[in-house]
């Protein structure tokens, strides 16, 4: 009979992700994984690999996180535009609540990511690709449903409104890290929701 892991994986990499997203992947040393996870070396290697390969299974968990919860956001909305909008409004709100950071973890990442962990940098390009990918296709079913105004504009296209909007969430996130005022945050995500909202027929 096979012997039954000591741990529960998806909690440990729960962990992981906090302490990953406080500290970042270079300042984060072993000891603190250990205490973390409250396992042994030897333990967190048989289990995960190596600081860099926890670290990966941590991105996955967060990016699969985020993308669902986007997507259960944008079911509970009547249209794509207005999930996206309100998608904004709640990030708008990082300041009521207490995340590892309200930076986001990719995009700490992203900026920590060097030649020197260039499968890690790959892997955070990917998982940054895989949410815009996620915004270009909420804005090409509102497209399809006739729910962009001035569809032929250049401007108007799935694409360039997926980037845009991505920028404009890394942009937001950053200023929720800048130690500053909520009703700011909250007003500069309902302006950005706004924008969004004029997008639409």
């Amino acid at each position: 009979m096979p012997r039954m892991a000591a741990y529960d994986r998806q909690d440990c990499l729960e962990k992981a992700v906090t302490l990953f997203w406080e500290k970042g992947f270079h300042a984060t040393s072993l000891k603190d994984i250990e205490h973390a996870l409250d396992m042994r070396p030897g333990s967190i290697y048989a289990a995960f690999g190596n600081k860099e390969s926890l670290y990966s299974q941590a991105l996955d968990l967060y990016a699969g996180t985020m993308g669902k919860d986007f997507l259960d956001n944008l079911r509970g909305q009547q249209t794509p535009i207005e999930g996206l909008a309100e998608y904004l409004r709640e990030l708008g709100k990082l300041r009521d609540t207490n995340p590892p950071s309200r930076a986001c973890m990719l995009v700490k990442g992203l900026l920590e990511a060097g030649a020197e962990t260039p499968a890690l940098q790959q892997k955070i390009e990917t998982r940054l690709a895989d949410m815009e990918a996620i915004f270009r296709q909420a804005f090409a079913d509102a497209k399809a449903a006739g729910q962009i105004r001035e569809p032929d504009d250049p401007a108007h296209q799935p694409d360039r409104l997926a980037r845009r909007l991505q920028c404009e969430v890394m942009g937001l996130r950053a200023f929720a890290q800048r130690s500053g005022d909520r009703q700011e945050l909250q007003q500069l995500a309902g302006d950005l929701a706004d924008t969004v909202l004029s997008l639409q027929a």
